[in-house]
């Protein structure tokens, strides 16, 4: 068994390569080629991620739901960091539903 890291350690470094990349040579860097590229471009790749996540759930393949899902978490941070959306502000939103029920949460959504 590989060592394992503590995921929101994992998840700060990535963010923390991404902010790196947004400087990067986009010849060099896919990151850096993604920010080049655009918001549309990044938000394409979401959408591909999120179908390829759906579809290695679907096949019942553990090891491939968990590749996809994290191609898809990559592509969640590439738009975070392009947005100015730190980890930490997904902890916050977390922490803050957390204890709700998830019917109780919908239900005061501002509309």
């Amino acid at each position: 068994m590989s060592e394992s890291k503590d995921l929101g350690a994992a998840l700060d470094e990535l963010y923390a390569t991404l902010l790196e990349r947004k400087t990067a040579d986009p010849a060099k860097s896919y990151a850096a080629s993604l920010y080049e590229k655009g918001l549309d471009t990044i938000l394409k790749k979401i959408g591909e991620e999120s179908a390829e996540t759906l579809i290695a759930a679907k096949n019942g393949s553990r090891s491939e739901l968990v590749y996809e899902t994290v191609d898809l978490l990559y592509h969640l941070f590439v738009l975070m960091a392009r947005e100015g959306i730190q980890p930490a502000d997904l902890a916050v939103e977390l922490q803050r539903r957390a204890g709700r029920s998830g019917l109780e949460e919908k239900a005061v959504r501002v509309k």
